[in-house]
């Protein structure tokens, strides 16, 4: 058994025996800043800054000196700051009462605690099917 052999996973994901692999956590920590998209399967803990789009997490989790602007497509998200753009929460969306969404909000349940604040429309519908479905054009 060598100490750095290719045979001894190293990383937890790694270690998964079937089926998809899915990051633990990842953080993007007060004082950093990304600019670019955002793709991830597992959490997203951010306290930074974003200036691009979040798809594909589990959950989102934006905290009180956090800022994203760009739109947030996840299972769960939890605001604590600020989102300038759109968010697409599939299952729960959680907005604390330091939160300031900039953009339209489409999820299936919403909590939002008093102090929050929303500039945008508020879809509650289920989010998946929603997006499965083809455009509809109205016609006057």
């Amino acid at each position: 058994m060598a100490m750095f052999g290719k045979d001894q996973p190293t990383r937890p994901e790694q270690r998964a025996a079937n089926g998809p692999v899915e990051a633990v956590l990842s953080i993007i920590a007060g004082g950093m800043r990304i600019t670019g998209d955002v793709e991830t399967s597992g959490v997203l803990k951010v306290d930074g800054e974003i200036h691009g789009s979040i798809t594909g997490a589990r959950q989102v989790l934006l905290g009180r000196s956090g800022v994203i602007h760009g739109n947030i497509s996840a299972g769960e998200v939890v605001v604590g700051g600020a989102v300038e753009g759109s968010v697409s929460a599939i299952d729960r969306l959680e907005l604390q009462a330091t939160a300031s969404v900039a953009g339209d909000i489409d999820t299936r349940s919403i909590v939002v605690t008093e102090g929050a604040k929303i500039n945008g429309v508020v879809r509650m519908t289920d989010v998946a099917t929603r997006l499965q479905e083809p455009l509809k054009i109205a016609r006057g």
